[in-house]
């Protein structure tokens, strides 16, 4: 007799999460946040729109949840320390050249400049970035400039989060603006011109 199996919701509910989240971040790269719509997402992802909103309040909320997800086991992401190899200048030059090429892929670029529109807009989803993404991530490049601080490499009275904008801010704004090229030899020019400020305290 053939034995009866009871279907996997679990796996089915995750493979269903994973496909919408593919599916919101390529879309968003191929068509735009304009032209992005919970449809769209849920027709390339083989899924009802009912299924969608059961997980997620708008279209943002999955764009969101999508480039999270894709932060998931990459240095520096959230819950993963960045590099310490006790050179500190080397170690951050690594971190913004990863930042560099990160920027300049296509997949990503559109998809997070859908996101960052979005952001703007939307006070919810603003508070949903910081209290997910952004704190985290700034709680990580604080933790790296405090081991600086305890091996004589940083002033130990700096400002944390004062040198985290300093360190981190203006590839943002060159990448966020189109305001210069963004390349590695611009990442290096950054750390060492921050770090240079930063010593001399």
């Amino acid at each position: 007799m053939q034995r009866r199996t009871t279907p996997d919701t679990g796996r089915r509910s995750e493979a269903s999460r994973r496909a919408i989240l593919d599916a919101a971040f390529a879309l968003a790269g191929e068509v735009g946040y304009a032209k992005l719509s919970i449809e769209g997402i849920a027709a390339r992802a083989g899924v009802g729109k009912q299924t969608i909103y059961r997980w997620w309040p708008s279209k943002g909320a999955v764009l969101f949840d999508a480039v999270l997800s894709l932060t998931e086991g990459r240095e520096g992401a959230e819950g993963t320390a960045l590099p310490d190899t006790g050179d500190l200048e080397a170690d951050l030059k690594l971190v913004l050249r990863a930042t560099v090429d990160e920027f300049a892929d296509p997949a990503y670029d559109r998809p997070l400049r859908a996101l960052s529109i979005e952001i703007t807009n939307d006070p919810a989803l603003a508070a949903l970035y910081a209290e997910r993404l952004e704190r985290p991530m700034n709680e990580l490049k604080k933790a790296r400039l405090r081991a600086a601080q305890e091996a004589g490499q940083l002033p130990a009275d700096l400002d944390l989060d004062v040198a985290v904008d300093l360190i981190w801010s203006p590839l943002l704004s060159r990448w966020l603006h189109r305001s210069g090229p963004l390349t590695h030899a611009y990442a290096d020019a950054v750390v060492e011109t921050a770090l240079r400020g930063l010593y001399a305290r």
